[in-house]
Order: structure tokens, then C-alpha cells, then sequence
């Protein structure tokens, strides 16, 4: 199990925001056993969707960073279901979906920027099996949308 998790968040000046409601008719968490299933999150930037669709005026490090927001998004649902972040003993799997056109083909550049943040957070723990598709559309025309597997 991790310990002190907070602090590296800290260290990394890192505040959780409040985790968001769901956009439709499913829960942003549920638990099966010790693994905890969380629903896919949007980009958001100013408490709004994130739209954009990478090699059509957004770039990948635009991108990167739009995974990393969604990867701070996925740790305060992730806290906010267990209670602790100290209680997950890693991360399993991260499936993201990057809103982009036929040609770009970076997207698991772009989800790198959640990937690296998991492994700045929770260290060994954070490393994880994972899934990056370029899709033709996210919901609320967000660029990125990525969901997590964890086992606490």
C-alpha cells in the first residue's frame, strides 16, 4: 500500500478539486471486490468541457496536459470513493480516448500526460497496463476523455 500520498501531492502542489457528477445515467465510481472501476472523465479547463480535436488545432502537448488535468480529476474521485488515497495499492489500467482526426496518430503521447502524473503520485504503484484510441468525437466535444482501474 502507499503511504503518504497527500504529501507527494503536496510536493507536487498539487490540490484535489472536488470530484464532479456524472453527465448521464451512471455513478463516477464503483467498487467490485478490492478493485475500484472509475467512469471516464472529460478534459475540463475552467470548470467547462476542454473541446478541441488534436491534429485539427490542438497540438500534443495541448493534449498531454488536457490528460494530466483528467488525471488529477481521476484521483479526487478515486479519494473521494475510498476515503484515502493511501488505501490503493496501484493502478491497474488507464483506457484513454483522444478526440482527434484520421491522421494524427500520437494519442498515446497525449495520454502519457495522465500516466506520468499517476507514476509522480503514487510512485511504482502508478505504473499501469493502458489503452490510448483516436476517436471521432468525445462528449461535450471534449479532446480527451480517460478512465482508470485500481486496486486498493
Amino acid at each position: 500500500m502507499n503511504t503518504n500520498i497527500s504529501a507527494r501531492l503536496k510536493a507536487l502542489g498539487i490540490d484535489l478539486p472536488p470530484p464532479g457528477p456524472p453527465a448521464a445515467a451512471y455513478v463516477m465510481a464503483a467498487s467490485a471486490g478490492n478493485m475500484v472501476f472509475l467512469s471516464g472523465h472529460i478534459a475540463r479547463r475552467d470548470g467547462k468541457p476542454w473541446a478541441g480535436k488534436l491534429g485539427q488545432g490542438m497540438d500534443t502537448e495541448t493534449g498531454k496536459a488536457a490528460a494530466r488535468a483528467i488525471g488529477i480529476d481521476l484521483i479526487a474521485t478515486l479519494q473521494n470513493h475510498v476515503g484515502s488515497l493511501d488505501k490503493v495499492k496501484r493502478i491497474v489500467k488507464v483506457m484513454g480516448l483522444v478526440n482527434s482526426t484520421d491522421q494524427y496518430t500520437d494519442q498515446h503521447l497525449v495520454i502519457n500526460g495522465c500516466s506520468e502524473l499517476l507514476v509522480e503520485v503514487f510512485g511504482d504503484a502508478g505504473k499501469h497496463a493502458r489503452s490510448a484510441f483516436g476517436v471521432a468525437q468525445i462528449p461535450l466535444g471534449a479532446c480527451v476523455e480517460i478512465e482508470l482501474i485500481a486496486e486498493i
